[in-house]
């Protein structure tokens, strides 16, 4: 388990002490370098003893995640607090970064929140989980989940089927998040009335959204018509979390990120309200 599928795990780890020779044989790991890079994989390791303690399981993001507390000297955060709730698998779906305490703590105080950061930092989940933990306790009464219909990097073409197997590819992520924490069943029923709604960007337009958790994915993919066109549907007793990663915008060169262009307004706003 420790080496992970594929050796995933193990190329990790070699990837991140490059100056180190790692030969596994069995359930045993000879470590070989100087004396330095060996002491930080040791405390990178002790860190990861903990955080296997505490979760009870062992991850690629749980490893990234040990590395960088043992690099930066940040302790681990007290994972028992935050459990939201049980997933469908009998896992516990909980914030277990930093980052994902902060967007948790932030969405009980705001209407509105910008998820920004790389791939794998969990900003999809924990803007699901944020959601899902509002509907259970019946603080909305409906979630909607959108995203941009871009094609990331290649021309997919003509796709077959009715409309909702066309855009389904695009959302797949929302359902794979939203599958981890509503059983079956119950997920097939809550689409169906509608209590959870997954649909593209633009079938955001021209509505009202009032008493519901509405995630926009993917949001650099937006564009600034777009965004505005997105935040201005918000009504009574709604809530927002727009969440993106600027590093991979799949727009024609020509067009700006909408998200980009919302970030450089908000910083002015900040700047001008508070020098």
């Amino acid at each position: 388990m420790f080496y992970g599928p594929q050796n995933a795990h193990l190329n990790l780890l070699k990837r991140k002490y490059p100056k180190l020779q790692l030969v596994a044989r069995g359930d045993e790991i000879k470590v070989f370098g100087d004396e330095r890079s060996i002491l930080e994989f040791q405390s990178g390791m002790r860190v990861l003893e903990k955080l296997y303690t505490t979760r009870k399981e062992l991850t690629e993001n749980i490893i990234q995640e040990a590395l960088d507390i043992s690099e930066t000297g940040e302790l681990p955060l007290d994972n028992t607090k935050d459990v939201l709730f049980i997933g469908t698998r009998g896992q516990k779906i909980r914030a277990k970064t930093k980052n994902q305490h902060k967007m948790l703590d932030v969405s009980q105080k705001s209407d509105i929140i910008f998820a920004i950061g790389p791939a794998g930092t969990g900003k999809t989940y924990t803007a699901v989980a944020i959601a899902v933990m509002a509907l259970k306790n019946r603080e909305v009464r409906k979630v909607i989940l959108t995203r941009p219909a871009v094609e990331a990097g290649e021309n997919l073409g003509f796709l077959p089927g009715d409309l909702k197997e066309k855009i389904d590819p695009y959302l797949r992520p929302l359902y794979d998040a939203l599958e981890d924490m509503i059983p079956g069943d119950k997920l097939k029923s809550m689409v169906e009335s509608r209590t959870v709604e997954i649909a593209p960007l633009a079938f955001m337009r021209g509505r009202t959204l009032d008493n519901c958790y509405v995630i926009l994915d993917e949001a650099q993919n937006s564009t600034e018509l777009q965004l505005k066109m997105f935040l201005t549907r918000m009504g009574p007793n709604a809530k927002l979390i727009i969440t993106g990663d600027l590093t991979q915008i799949d727009l024609p060169k020509k067009q700006q990120s909408g998200l980009y262009r919302a970030l450089e307004n908000f910083e002015k706003y900040r700047r001008n309200k508070y020098h």
